[in-house]
């Protein structure tokens, strides 16, 4: 189940409240699995190792955001801002990318396939 601190600070978008909760938490696992962050700017923010299991993340700005790691199994990223992300073995199987940006992100490793890449631009 998701935790709701973790959402509730990313609905707040990429601010430095987060990167300073995040800095001081390092070792506590991102649970948003499930998790409706559609239309949060979370932009440039540390998402490493997150579990996003089915989260909708449809409209999100996430441009420079690490994803490294994360697990998306699922999820919903139709329309994303990915440009520059590092989803770098990052496991994207099921999710849905259609129209979500993917220019200059980095790809190495993560879990895709190319029909999924095809629905993102």
């Amino acid at each position: 189940m998701a935790n709701q601190e973790q959402i509730d600070l990313l609905h707040q978008g990429a601010t430095e409240l987060w990167k300073r909760w995040r800095w001081a938490h390092t070792n506590i696992s991102l649970d948003l699995d499930g998790a409706d962050l559609s239309d949060t700017n979370l932009g440039g923010c540390d998402l490493s190792y997150a579990h996003l299991h089915s989260a909708n993340l449809s409209m999100v700005d996430a441009n420079n955001t690490n994803l490294s790691h994360a697990i998306l199994i699922g999820a919903n990223l139709s329309g994303a801002n990915l440009a520059g992300a590092n989803l770098r073995d990052a496991d994207l199987s099921g999710a849905n990318l259609s129209k979500a940006n993917l220019r200059g992100a980095h790809l190495n490793g993560a879990l895709i396939t190319s029909d999924q890449l095809k629905q993102g631009r």
